[in-house]
């Protein structure tokens, strides 16, 4: 039995020993003589890998063919053994390199091939292996893909476009050059191009200037100046062999139009047309009842006290100017005092906004219903200029010089210090108490309020009020150099441009300093930073520039905002260069020219120039704000006389409030 066992083992042990000592023999033997026959491994066409059996479609047109063999070639048949045939089976000319020793073959023809078609790539018996290893022969199509249209290159006239940067300065009459990758109908283009502003499309010309892929597009009449256009291309645009277009389209800017929109007149007959154009805003559109100043043209019954003290200094400059008689004149401010004397008022402050009938209060915000201290400040300063200006020996002057130094009297500033703590607050409601628990600190546009809280006989406050709450002990210090140029006080930039506008429609800074600096340097050197920011433009915004310039609070594109070096949106507000007059003269009336006579057609209306406008965005403003207007006509006054600075200045007690303070002014 075990004899039985053994013997199919040991047989089975013997068999196996035979097939591994076979199989090891004729391993030797094949690398010993190398494979047989040629074997094909791979096609690629570009990193595109071909099926060798089935369907290849979408293969690119500028790819060399990489065909890869199981052993290296005999390179004596390559050339004559490999080829590409188009559609028609005409050979395609190419150009063989080996590599990988010569068992990789890159095929790459002189030109591209052809777009959409069928190619066969065909290797013949004919091909053999170093060691002449015969091929069977084998041939695989492929179909190259349909390539995009694509636009290759955009200029306007000389000027390239790129897509990171803002194409602008462009010609009235621009020449705008196009090349597309493949060949396209002049015909069908004309129908597929647009270019449109702010109204309907531009007509325009389209020609081929080299063959049919380059053209130049011409609009049939000139562009507006400084103006956002849109170049587009429709996207259903197919070229004449139906390579599919994605579509096109970009913004573009182009240069002002320096023609004069209005007759050229001297600057000082500029300035009095400024002046009376924006003197409107406050005479014309003044509230019916109250006399006062609408908040902005559309506010209906809103009217707003801090805008209104500007507009009561505008009168002034009216009645000076002839653009109102000086009966008309007293004859409004008395219904404005008439209406003040019965307002709404809070411990003396009166709220941001009024109803203009009724002399309740509008709320400014949801907590903001009650009294709002720095826009009593500008009423009361515009009040006061007015005192000043009137005729002590007239009785009726007189009287009205009585009611406005008793509504003086009745502000409570110290109220304002919320229990006597060394800073004066914003607001303060019945309703709301001191929920807005703003504190009124510097260094910004309320440099007034706490001039006339110290100025005050019947509700003072102290020297420490402003030197603790206002300056922060020094904290309001700068002297930093922006440009070049020293800013002794505020922020970095100095801020949006209104701080240098309305404390100082009646607060005569020449010469004016207290411990902590110089305002006439303060302001002339602020508004040279603004204008300088809008030269260097990092922003790179359209329009900024030398006669274009001024970032302050005012409406924009995107609502309203406080416009600034550090937040600049590329809103330029006529108000901001133009009331600088007094601190950049030279620098003011360019800008003003070019607001009037380069813009003026666009920025120029009923009330004088429209709020503020961006370039950038192809947007002008419809509105006007009592906050922006007034400025205008009262800075433009002292700049020309000082009118306004002289009567403010006169009061005694400013006079008294400023010695006060520790300001000094020779």
């Amino acid at each position: 039995m075990m004899d039985f066992i053994r013997k199919p083992v040991f047989f089975g042990l013997i068999m196996t020993l035979f097939f591994i000592l076979d199989s090891s023999c004729s391993k030797h033997e094949e690398e010993e003589t190398g494979p047989t026959f040629l074997e094909l491994i791979s096609v690629n066409v570009g990193t595109q890998l071909l099926s060798l059996t089935g369907e290849n479609k979408d293969l690119p047109v500028n790819q060399p063919l990489v065909v890869r063999f199981n052993t290296p070639l005999d390179t004596k048949t390559v050339q004559s053994s490999i080829r590409l045939l188009d559609p028609d089976s005409k050979p395609v000319l190419l150009a063989a390199s080996l590599f990988d020793n010569n068992k990789t073959v890159s095929l790459s023809s002189q030109n591209e091939l052809s777009e959409n078609v069928v190619y066969r790539l065909q290797i013949t018996d004919g091909l053999k292996g170093s060691n002449q290893e015969t091929f069977r022969g084998f041939s695989v199509d492929f179909k190259t893909l349909l390539r995009p249209l694509t636009l290759l290159s955009l200029k306007f006239n000389t000027e390239v476009y790129y897509e990171t940067a803002r194409m602008q300065d462009v010609e009235l009459a621009p020449e705008i050059h196009l090349l597309f990758s493949h060949a396209v109908s002049a015909d069908e283009l004309k129908q597929m191009v647009k270019i449109s502003g702010e109204g309907a499309a531009q007509e325009i010309m389209v020609s081929a200037t080299a063959g049919d892929k380059e053209f130049l597009i011409k609009p049939v009449a000139s562009l507006e100046g400084l103006m956002k256009y849109r170049l587009l291309i429709d996207e259903r645009l197919n070229s004449q062999n139906g390579n599919k277009f994605a579509g096109f389209e970009t913004a573009f800017y182009t240069r002002p139009d320096l023609t004069p929109k209005f007759p050229v007149v001297s600057d000082e007959e500029l300035l009095t047309l400024v002046q009376r154009q924006t003197f409107k805003y406050f005479w014309d559109f003044g509230h019916p009842v109250s006399g006062l100043s609408r908040e902005r043209n559309t506010s209906g019954e809103i009217v707003t006290t801090g805008g209104s003290g500007f507009g009561l200094m505008s009168i002034l400059v009216g009645m000076e100017r002839g653009f109102a008689s000086r009966s008309e004149g007293i004859t409004r401010v008395q219904k404005i005092v008439g209406f003040l004397e019965n307002a709404d008022r809070f411990h003396g402050a009166w709220p941001h906004w009024l109803n203009g009938t009724t002399g309740k209060v509008y709320p400014f915000s949801t907590n903001d219903d009650g009294g709002d201290l720095v826009e009593t400040s500008f009423l009361v300063a515009g009040l006061l200029t007015v005192r000043q200006y009137l005729d002590p020996g007239n009785p009726a002057e007189k009287n009205l010089a009585d009611q406005i130094t008793a509504l003086w009297q009745g502000v409570e500033w110290d109220w304002y210090t919320r229990d006597g703590q060394k800073v004066l607050y914003w607001h303060w409601s019945p309703d709301q108490a001191w929920v807005m628990n703003h504190q009124i600190k510097g260094y910004n546009e309320a440099l007034i309020t706490y001039l006339l809280a110290a100025s005050s006989s019947a509700h003072p406050v102290g020297a420490d009020v402003y030197h603790e709450g206002w300056a922060s002990n020094g904290g309001i210090l700068n002297g930093g150099d922006f440009y070049g140029i020293r800013l002794p006080l505020g922020s970095d930039y100095g801020g949006p441009l209104f701080f240098a506008h309305y404390s100082f429609l009646g607060l005569n800074p020449h010469n004016l300093t207290d411990r902590y600096g110089n305002y006439w340097t303060q302001n002339v050197n602020h508004s040279l930073i603004n204008r300088a920011f809008c030269i260097e433009n990092p922003n790179k915004q359209i329009g900024y520039g030398s006669s274009c310039w001024g970032l302050t609070a005012s409406d924009g594109n995107q609502g309203y905002y406080a416009h600034s070096p550090n937040s600049d949106r590329g809103v330029i507000t006529p108000t901001a260069a133009i009331s600088s007059f007094p601190y950049t003269p030279v620098e003011s009336m360019e800008a003003l020219k070019f607001f009037y006579y380069v813009l003026g057609d666009r920025l120029w209306g009923d009330y004088g120039f429209y709020d503020a406008f961006n370039l950038t965005e192809a947007w002008t403003a419809d509105s006007y704000l009592a906050i922006d207007q007034g400025p205008i006509i009262v800075m433009i006054e002292n700049y020309r006389s000082g009118l306004l600075w002289h009567l403010f200045m006169s009061a005694p007690e400013v006079k008294a409030g400023l010695a006060k303070l520790g300001f000094s002014n020779p």
